[in-house]
């Protein structure tokens, strides 16, 4: 299915018809130019000047699959008042493009005329009252159209809409039920679907070992030369390898055909498995899959949108959790990795594929897993959680670094990294807002990216960064508890 946002310009129909031609062709223009820009195409739809311009425009919009999102301007000046019945309708992600055609002032042509046809500066102030007096989530992206950052920002916030449209039509598939007793990764799952349209449903582990009998020698064939093409064999237990890609072969089958673009599993539900999947779920989250160890559906969703967010709609993203600190001073920094479950695309490096005892859960042989280190960048790690009666995602700005040692003997993936604002402050702050032990980490996907999606999503959104301090947050909580409380 094609991607395409649609380009809305506000006039109105006193500047006479010259004026507002010159306003079609210099929209169908910064259209046309921001397209080869942007991940995306950007259509020119209309010069409205009608309250039922406006209205038809945003209908077409709402109904059209291929519209992602729509982007508003106001060339001219345009009344506000008319654009109220279309704008209570709208249901895409709605951006306001605060720009100008010219980037200067001429100096010696500017003159009435020139006022009369290049009105923005006003203009996208009345248009901006409007969405804010009616309460409309959006982004304002404010500059001239043709400046490097403006470009970027519409692009982030394109792929924003991609992860909003992954929301919508999110179906979670779950082996079995959650860890038992394990606290965060419960949750409405009613709420979610009124919330962000996810379908979180179960199927048993016995479904799934009945799936996997059906998977032919031809096709494990066919995965494990795909394996070797892509990763290091560093083992001689090739049959484990091959029943990883026996247990990949029937959850993808199971997950397809279904509709299914996420997955969570527990290593004390593996009835009838031999091992609890590794390198199955790696490679699957390599192909774009969330995945969430524990039962935890909630990272597990959050993993697939966030991946669709990153660049090729699946960017450098990763269940991750939290292990354990290096707390040695002037050196203090975070170990994220899992047993077994960290995707391959945030490795630095080909990945190896090892087999070693596993020493949790009910596995009947030692599982085959990818181990690798985590690149080193810019980052974020992200929870979302349920606090009865609301979601509230939590995000957090890190630094991963090159791991300050070789860990020899540790057979996982692993992301060693430097969380803002700092160690021990970063900690408090993330356990007094309530952050999971499982999270999404992503080096393509920004703060400023999940606070909008969390917007339009109409959750809380709280940001753990280099100037957070706990006297501030623990403020910002309270506050945030009072207002949703009245919504």
């Amino acid at each position: 299915m094609k991607k395409e946002f649609w380009f809305i310009v506000g006039s109105q129909d006193l500047y006479g018809e010259e004026v507002l031609k010159t306003v079609a062709k210099r929209a169908q223009e910064m259209a046309t130019e921001l397209s080869k820009a942007l991940p995306y195409p950007l259509i020119y739809k209309v010069t409205a000047m009608s309250n039922s311009q406006i209205t038809d425009v945003i209908k077409e919009a709402n109904y059209d699959d291929s519209c992602y999102g729509i982007i508003t301007w106001c060339h001219t000046f345009s009344p506000s008042k008319m654009w109220i019945n279309g704008l209570s309708g709208l249901q895409k992600p709605f951006c306001h493009l605060a720009t100008q055609y010219n980037l200067e002032i001429p100096n010696e042509e500017i003159d009435m005329d020139f006022m009369n046809l290049n009105q923005a500066a006003h203009g996208d102030r009345e248009h901006g009252f409007i969405a804010t007096r009616m309460r409309m989530p959006r982004k304002v992206i404010a500059g001239y159209w043709k400046d490097p950052e403006v470009r970027k920002r519409i692009a982030k916030w394109m792929r924003v809409c991609i992860g909003v449209r992954t929301s919508e039509t999110m179906r979670v598939m779950r082996f079995g039920d959650n860890m038992r007793e394990v606290a965060v990764t419960e949750g409405d799952k009613v709420e979610a679907q009124i919330k962000f349209g996810w379908q979180v449903n179960t199927w048993a582990t016995g479904d799934l070992v009945k799936e996997m009998s059906k998977v032919s020698e031809a096709e494990i064939d066919e995965l494990f030369a795909e394996y070797k093409s892509k990763y290091d064999i560093a083992t001689d237990k090739i049959d484990a390898i091959r029943y990883q890609a026996r247990e990949e072969i029937a959850m993808k089958k199971m997950m397809d055909r279904n509709g299914c673009k996420a997955f969570a599993n527990t290593f004390q539900d593996l009835y009838g498995m031999e091992q609890l999947p590794g390198l199955a779920s790696q490679h699957l989250m390599a192909q774009g899959y969330g995945y969430g160890a524990e039962g935890d559906w909630k990272v597990s969703a959050m993993t697939a949108i966030i991946k669709s967010m990153g660049e090729k709609e699946n960017g450098a993203s990763a269940f991750m959790e939290d292990y354990t600190y290096h707390l040695a001073k002037g050196k203090e920094c975070s170990l994220g990795a899992h047993m077994l479950e960290v995707c391959p695309s945030i490795a630095e490096g080909k990945p190896r594929i090892e087999t070693h005892h596993l020493g949790i859960g009910m596995n009947a042989k030692d599982p085959a897993r990818l181990v690798f280190e985590g690149k080193a960048g810019k980052a974020v790690v992200a929870s979302l959680i349920d606090m009865g009666g609301r979601m509230r995602l939590i995000v957090q700005d890190i630094e991963a670094i090159k791991p300050i040692m070789e860990m020899p003997n540790l057979p996982v993936a692993r992301v060693m990294w430097k969380a803002m604002p700092n160690l021990t402050t970063g900690v408090e702050c993330w356990i007094l807002a309530g952050g999971a032990h499982h999270t999404t980490l992503s080096y393509d996907v920004d703060a400023e990216m999940l606070s909008d999606w969390a917007r339009i999503m109409d959750i809380e959104f709280v940001h753990i960064g280099k100037d957070t301090t706990v006297e501030g947050l623990e403020k910002e909580l309270m506050l945030n508890d009072l207002l949703w409380k009245l919504k």
